[in-house]
């Protein structure tokens, strides 16, 4: 089946500051991003539809010589894919579009007629047929953590079926529970205890838990990950591939090449690529009156409610937290933003935010690179091109920030500048 990975423009809106850098489909829930669960299910994609700026990295890569009246699949990739919902695509008629309480999930469309992904997707003149399924699709930055426990058994059931797991390797390794730990191989635990009793435990490629940790499923621990000495991992986690993680976490996503290498908590939360979490960088996941959480939006440009009593911290690629940063709950933070402050930061924290002044682009540019090449990657034009937009894009919220700044009369040194 060819088919298309589209990001649904009011869905990706809701989504920022995740969306910025990447389509949806390459968000990660579970152990797998949102594009692993389709090719498991359909086999591989043609890539993505989603803004021009993100088209040089992220391609859509149509049939070599494809005529315009051949037809292509195109999938809304918010929604998280299984048997049955797969099953419902392979049974799609070409005038049909799938729906799920009252959003699109897929349509073929002639090639000819996928445009840019600025002139939005054309459902007229075609018959609904409605998914009467269950069916999850993330909406919300929130829905990545909602939902991540549950992914983790699903992912293993899908994505994992036919691996050869083992046992890890390492000495002194306690067990509790009834699930599964499932190691890949390189995988390392020593003198730690793997509770299993809420769910299972995934371990990647060339994982390790060093000493001393308690590890509670569920739990994926991508290729490459480290868990450090003394960690308390609650339940509910996934630390994507190349992620440092120390101190109490609990119920949070890291995206991939992110770090929290030091003591202090982290809930509730979703950390995106390229971020680090400076020694004693705690945030709140639960309001001292015990209410609902609000959170910022992009797309309505103002905080919303959650309906979540236990919320934390979103943070996007590349940006990094000083030491002792106290994070208040259910927290945005954009792209390249760097968070020092004394007392608790704002809940909004704009994108290329230096303290309280603006973050140049071109520094925030040449430390991506740094930051790259320490993990042995290139920070190439692509990916310069890539936080240029963004820049260009949330200048608005940058000064709307610092205005609120001048005046209550804070100020920070102008170091990023």
């Amino acid at each position: 089946m060819e088919y298309l990975l589209c990001d649904e423009p009011s869905v990706r809106e809701e989504l920022l500051p995740f969306t910025f850098t990447r389509p949806v489909a390459l968000l990660r829930v579970g152990i797998g991003t949102l594009q692993e669960k389709w090719n498991a299910w359909l086999g591989p994609d043609c890539g993505f539809s989603t803004p021009s700026y993100l088209k040089a990295k992220f391609p859509a890569r149509l049939p070599a010589g494809a005529g315009a009246e051949q037809r292509v699949l195109l999938v809304n990739a918010s929604f998280v894919p299984d048997q049955a919902l797969s099953e419902a695509l392979a049974g799609l008629a070409e005038d049909e579009v799938l729906q799920c309480q009252g959003a699109w999930v897929a349509f073929w469309e002639k090639t000819g007629n996928i445009g840019d992904w600025e002139s939005g997707f054309c459902l007229s003149g075609r018959r609904v047929r409605e998914y009467l399924g269950k069916c999850l699709q993330i909406r919300h930055p929130w829905d990545i953590f909602t939902a991540n426990g549950k992914q983790i058994e699903q992912d293993l059931a899908c994505l994992m079926r036919g691996k050869p797991f083992g046992e890890p390797e390492g000495t002194g390794i306690g067990r509790l529970g009834r699930f599964p730990v499932l190691a890949e191989e390189g995988a390392r635990v020593d003198y730690s205890l793997l509770d299993t009793t809420e769910g299972p435990i995934y371990l990647g490629r060339n994982t390790r838990i060093m000493p001393g940790c308690y590890v509670q499923g569920p739990l994926a621990l991508c290729e490459g990950s480290l868990i450090k000495p003394g960690a308390k991992i609650h339940g509910g986690n996934t630390f994507g591939p190349f992620c440092k993680v120390a101190g109490e976490v609990e119920n949070t996503v890291m995206i991939g090449y992110s770090n929290k290498a030091h003591d202090g908590f982290l809930g509730d939360s979703v950390i995106g690529e390229w971020c680090n979490l400076g020694a004693g960088t705690n945030n709140s996941n639960l309001k001292n009156d015990y209410s609902p959480v609000r959170v910022w939006s992009y797309a309505r440009e103002s905080f919303v409610k959650t309906g979540l009593q236990f919320c934390g911290l979103f943070m996007g690629d590349h940006s990094k937290s000083a030491i002792g940063t106290q994070f208040n709950t259910g927290t945005v933070v954009g792209v390249g933003a760097n968070v020092f402050a004394s007392g608790f930061p704002k809940n909004f924290i704009p994108s290329f935010t230096w303290g309280k002044e603006t973050y140049r682009v071109e520094r925030a540019i040449e430390t991506a690179r740094t930051v790259w090449a320490r993990r042995g990657k290139v920070f190439d034009e692509a990916e310069a091109a890539i936080l240029v937009s963004i820049h260009e894009q949330t200048t608005g919220n940058r000064e709307r920030s610092q205005r609120e700044d001048r005046l209550s009369g804070s100020s920070l040194p102008e170091a990023g500048k």
